[in-house]
């Protein structure tokens, strides 16, 4: 099966077929840097990281590009707010969202170029409009004249009549058309300001244009795939193809793939709501890895309801996991067996057939525009068989056991990390991050919790059964619960 994406131009499935083989141009719509990044920009990059992992694991060359907007109305806003100068704010903010995304393990694109890098270009372009009758000049502002060209709408899917009724347009008295929008507006007092040949006292880009020119100078066009939030597919998207397209009479881009909205407890998330919660604040809350596997735990395209019983689910599932891939690193580590033995009974010849059948399952679920919750069931399935597999043979050691600890690994170092960029930290240091965030919010040090089960184990030993179940009880009663297993207490967690 080949790779297939749903493309909001089209409205359907496609099969993906790059301008070059074995080459993918990719451009995904960055933050605007007034201030946090809120968990909607983390959808968004995570899903375009997973995107662009994936068409690495396939083998191609990928060039990605997402930008940042370092000059707009809503920058020099707040940097008038905050009484320091507009490029320390921009400076301030993408250091931050640079470091929200690493805490997230978001690959860092090809390149990240900034608006106010490409300033010249921009006003190339406009004066290119403007000579084609796409644009006009009033008292220093350009706008683009919307009725000129005549496939706007194409991507929202709306004619001219239904966008200029129902969509939220600039109010501007010197527009000549209430649809037309700014590509470059004139300068004002104490704004950052660039000269042009229009409008001797200079001024800035509209916010629209940025992207269109920072795109098409990267990567060419048309490019392959064009990405972004839902919310952008109107105005800003529209918009963008329409400007490039005007430019050069060209397809702009092939594919565009947009992501859904994030939902508070079922409401959008939206600052005049009150329920917009920031990056920094989820993660303060909640595992960075755990966050990465909620925002991965529905498909790119729907909507995610951000809830407390959604991330603990989020957290029980990875907990699974790294339960599991824990059992299997108490295995010696010089057993191995690379090929398979025969299984000996029913449990070793289903797990084996799920190994076996693994990347080709994932494959196909991936290859259906990027479906990670499909290939996330599959994931959990191996883990439910291969834990009963463990309950049954215990500390007995088996060849085919070690053959199937080294296919789980394998799979793992192969395909989760560079594909997914999830179940990629040491099962201890996972389990120590909560635990040493809960003790500290529980006042439990994680100290007294062992030396309780190395007291409790001794009881074990010893068939001091009541003294066992006494110190389980003083366990809990401190919010700590134990995993007992045939092998021994295995693991432990705060609730």
């Amino acid at each position: 099966m080949s790779l297939r994406v749903y493309n909001s131009l089209t409205q359907k499935k496609e099969t993906f077929t790059p301008l070059k083989k074995g080459k993918v141009s990719m451009y995904a719509c960055g933050i605007t840097a007034y201030d946090s990044c809120h968990l909607g920009h983390a959808r968004a990059a995570v899903a375009f990281d997973v995107v662009y992992r994936y068409l690495k694991f396939l083998g191609n060359d990928v060039t990605y590009v997402r930008n940042f907007t370092d000059i707009d109305d809503k920058i020099i806003n707040r940097s008038k707010e905050k009484n320091i100068p507009w490029k320390e704010l921009t400076e301030r903010y993408i250091q931050e969202y640079r470091d929200d995304m690493s805490a997230l393990q978001i690959l860092t694109p090809t390149q990240e170029p900034r608006a106010t890098e490409f300033i010249p270009q921009m006003i190339e372009a406009i004066q290119t409009l403007i000579k084609k009758k796409k644009a006009y000049e009033k008292n220093g502002n350009v706008y683009y004249a919307v009725r000129e060209f005549k496939k706007y709408g194409a991507l929202s899917h709306k004619n001219i009549e239904d966008l200029e009724s129902g969509a939220r347009i600039e109010i501007d008295e010197t527009k000549k058309d209430p649809l037309d929008f700014a590509l470059w507006k004139a300068a004002k007092p104490g704004e950052p300001t660039w000269p042009n040949p229009w409008w001797e006292k200079g001024g800035r880009p509209g916010w629209h244009i940025e992207c269109s020119v920072m795109s098409t100078k990267l990567l060419g066009q048309p490019f392959d795939i064009h990405g972004g939030g839902r919310d952008l597919i109107f105005p800003h998207h529209e918009n963008e193809i329409a400007q490039a397209e005007g430019i050069s009479q060209k397809n702009f881009c092939n594919y565009f793939l947009h992501n859904g909205f994030i939902n508070i407890d079922a409401e959008k998330m939206s600052k005049s709501k009150g329920n917009f919660t920031t990056i920094r604040q989820v993660i303060k809350q909640h595992d960075a890895e755990v966050v990465r596997y909620f925002l991965m735990s529905a498909h790119y395209s729907s909507p995610i309801d951000y809830t407390e019983k959604n991330m603990l689910e989020a957290k029980l599932a990875l907990d699974r996991y790294y339960l599991l891939l824990g059992r299997l690193n108490l295995l010696p580590t010089d057993q191995k067996t690379k090929k398979m033995p025969k299984p000996s009974n029913d449990l070793e010849k289903e797990l084996a057939k799920s190994l076996e059948e693994f990347p080709s399952k994932f494959k196909e679920s991936m290859d259906d525009d990027f479906n990670v919750p499909k290939s996330l069931g599959y994931v959990f399935e191996i883990v439910r068989i291969f834990n009963k597999y463990l309950d049954q043979v215990g500390t007995t050691s088996t060849s085919f056991l070690f053959w199937a600890r080294d296919e789980w690994m394998k799979i793992q170092k192969e395909i989760f990390e560079p594909a997914l960029g999830i179940f990629i930290s040491e099962p201890q240091k996972y389990f120590e991050r909560f635990k040493k965030n809960k003790s500290e919010a529980q006042s439990v040090s994680v100290e007294l919790v062992e030396s309780k089960i190395a007291e409790r184990r001794q009881a074990r030993s010893n068939k001091d059964f009541k003294k066992s179940d006494t110190i389980r009880d003083e366990l809990m009663k401190l919010g700590v619960e134990l995993k007992d297993r045939p092998d021994g207490t295995t693991e432990w967690h705060f609730k």
